[in-house]
């Protein structure tokens, strides 16, 4: 029988878990799976792991990771990843927000042979201008720069397979990403329309703010899944352009000095080859010292730097 593992971050959500834990069991309990239930407490002080340890004690499905101090949603979901001991895995969120009655639909999608299926909160009880707005802009600028097109990479409420996760570590607000990080290792991705809910009880932890760390986020998404192997690629390419730019300025000054008589004090174009020599230099060699450290990372651990689907008569 194939298990499911629930995974839902809790941070502040008194009021909202004996709700959330009635609705997911009732949905669960017409599936005829085994499954668990991980809840992660991230550091709550409003009560909420006392309500989760009420919960866990009448119900042996439960089970509680508690943080010592808040850590963030991507340490919850990743904690809850690492102890999921199901085939299947589905967060969601605490705040009733994301809809559990939707968990058969995301399985269904599932076994049409993808790997994840991502929610798309398609009519979403939100605020315009701090939650709408910004979380449109992020996924399309996520979706051009990453090449996975999702329209909503900001939903907690996804199905993975166990092993799509297996390649995927989370740091810093990386869970958004997961899945153009898996498919990079491979992973068949698709989405689904999922109910959203308006918010009932508690606030929202979130707010326009967190665009920011969205876009300095991607750009760490961006290197890791094009230039992880190859930095040099990247700063090395920085580098070149840097040195060209500095070689014209430099012929661009001895023009005007040799055909125009323009004293090099009087023009800037000296100052700023000097400047893009060093420039171009200084990107050369961190691609150096990020090619040896790369090498350090994968020869150290034994990590291959390709992902095997499938082996045959081995």
């Amino acid at each position: 029988m194939i298990k499911l593992s629930i995974v839902t971050p809790i941070y502040n959500e008194v009021e909202n878990l004996p709700g959330l834990f009635r609705e997911i069991k009732s949905s669960l309990s017409a599936l005829g799976w085994d499954y668990e239930i991980i809840a992660v407490n991230d550091g709550s002080v409003d009560g909420s792991l006392n309500v989760l340890k009420e919960l866990a004690a009448v119900d042996s499905h439960i089970k509680i990771i508690s943080f010592s101090r808040n850590f963030g949603q991507t340490a919850a979901l990743s904690a809850g990843f690492t102890h999921a001991t199901g085939e299947v895995i589905i967060p969601l969120d605490a705040d009733l927000q994301n809809d559990p009655r939707d968990i058969p639909l995301l399985l269904s999608k599932l076994a049409e042979g993808y790997d994840i299926v991502s929610g798309w909160r398609k009519n979403r009880h939100d605020k315009l201008i701090s939650r709408k707005i910004p979380s449109r802009l992020a996924n399309s600028l996520i979706g051009k720069i990453t090449g996975v097109k999702l329209h909503d990479y900001g939903c907690t409420m996804k199905a993975y397979r166990k092993e799509s996760l297996d390649s995927v570590r989370l740091y810093g607000e990386m869970h958004r990403f997961i899945p153009a990080l898996a498919a990079w290792h491979g992973a068949k991705i698709t989405e689904v329309v999922t109910n959203h809910r308006p918010r009932q009880f508690g606030q929202t932890k979130y707010g326009i703010r967190r665009t920011f760390k969205v876009v300095l986020d991607l750009l760490t998404v961006k290197f890791l899944t094009n230039y992880s192997t190859r930095p040099m690629h990247f700063f090395g390419k920085a580098g070149l352009y840097a040195l060209s730019a500095a070689v014209i300025s430099g012929l661009l000054a001895l023009y005007l000095r040799l055909f125009h008589h323009v004293s090099l004090i009087i023009t800037p174009l000296p100052l700023l080859t000097v400047f893009l020599m060093l420039v171009g230099l200084q990107f050369i060699l961190m691609g150096l010292i990020a090619e040896m450290l790369t090498r350090v990372y994968y020869e150290t651990q034994n990590k291959p730097t390709y992902f095997i689907k499938e082996k045959i008569n081995f």
